[in-house]
């Protein structure tokens, strides 16, 4: 992971043509985003940055991500007057492409209430509507099957925040869950950004 480097430093340094942020949180298939972020450099022309809930940092070794990831810590110890650059604008004009993966179940409620007490959830809700956002649900079966997960989903939805469907396999706590499908988010990510940013190509 990058580090002594200021959050505005980086984000005004970066050298790739398409930008696309990873947000991820609370949920154990975190531990995949080493692999989403891998995954993502291989695509030419492409710079990706992270931010990432505090619940989500005891699923992944920051060692192993090679790019900077930003946290809560980053957004308060970045502002400390009125004229400096306040991080969750700057990474919201900074990315072309959001890719939320994976979403918990907490946060997911969060965002579609509106609720933005975290570096995160400000992204998202001072996301510019031209722009996709993609989500990636990821929770226990029980979690998934209450009610109101269908109704919070519908409400992304319904603020044209596209949903990447997740595979079903067996979870730590020995239950079937809902987990992120790395390969499918990644591949869907860049097919929606081409079409939507067809100035870029990822060939």
């Amino acid at each position: 992971m990058q580090t002594g480097v200021s959050p505005k430093c980086d984000l005004l340094n970066g050298s790739g043509t398409f930008r696309v942020l990873v947000g991820v949180t609370g949920s154990v298939a975190a531990l995949k985003l080493p692999l989403l972020v891998s995954q993502l450099l291989e695509l030419p022309g492409v710079e990706v940055r992270v931010v990432s809930t505090e619940h989500a940092h005891h699923f992944y070794n920051p060692a192993e991500i090679s790019v900077k990831v930003y946290t809560d810590k980053d957004e308060w110890e970045l502002w400390t007057q009125r004229s400096d650059p306040v991080l969750h604008i700057e990474l919201r004009r900074w990315a072309d492409l959001f890719v939320i993966a994976p979403l918990d179940a907490n946060t997911l409620g969060k965002i579609a209430s509106g609720i933005c007490d975290n570096l995160l959830t400000c992204v998202v809700r001072a996301w510019e509507s031209s722009r996709p956002l993609l989500f990636c649900p990821a929770m226990n079966t029980a979690m998934w099957n209450h009610p109101i997960t269908a109704r919070q989903i519908a409400s992304l939805k319904d603020f044209g925040y596209v949903e990447i469907p997740c595979i079903a396999k067996k979870l730590v706590c020995g239950d079937e869950g809902l987990f992120v499908c790395v390969c499918v988010c990644v591949c869907v990510a860049i097919q929606k950004a081409d079409i939507l940013f067809p100035q870029h190509k990822f060939t």
